[in-house]
């Protein structure tokens, strides 16, 4: 039998987001929780962040990093952070959980300046 992920164990969610046709396009990634949200960060100008800036809903669910569903979806609503003391925050917690992994890519992001360009997306359950 194959025990099913929790959000709480999973290293990535499967972040659903809605097109304006309303087809679903899911996306693997790195999340980590602070203050009742979950945070994401994506490229500024990818695909899921256009999405979320044109309709708030979403789903996930704990997924593997090919984007493997591991565990039952959950409905979400999904937003764009702007202020700097949530974004601090969602930073502070992603470095909190991915560690080494996370200090190394923003080293990169930042040394090829993509840094900030980067979204920060807050998930809530």
């Amino acid at each position: 039998m194959v025990e099913r992920a929790t959000l709480a164990s999973a290293q990535y969610f499967s972040l659903a987001t809605f097109r304006r046709n309303g087809k679903e396009v899911a996306t693997p990634v790195w999340f980590a929780e602070a203050n009742g949200n979950y945070y994401v960060f994506s490229a500024g100008d990818a695909g899921k962040v256009k999405r979320i800036r044109g309709r708030a809903k979403a789903r996930v669910a704990p997924c593997d990093v090919r984007g493997k569903v591991l565990g039952e979806w959950r409905d979400a609503t999904a937003r764009l952070v702007s202020e700097s003391a949530e974004i601090a925050a969602a930073y502070r917690a992603l470095r909190s959980k991915y560690g080494m992994r996370m200090a190394t890519l923003d080293f990169f992001a930042r040394l090829s300046g993509r840094f900030h360009r980067r979204a920060l997306i807050a998930v809530i359950l």
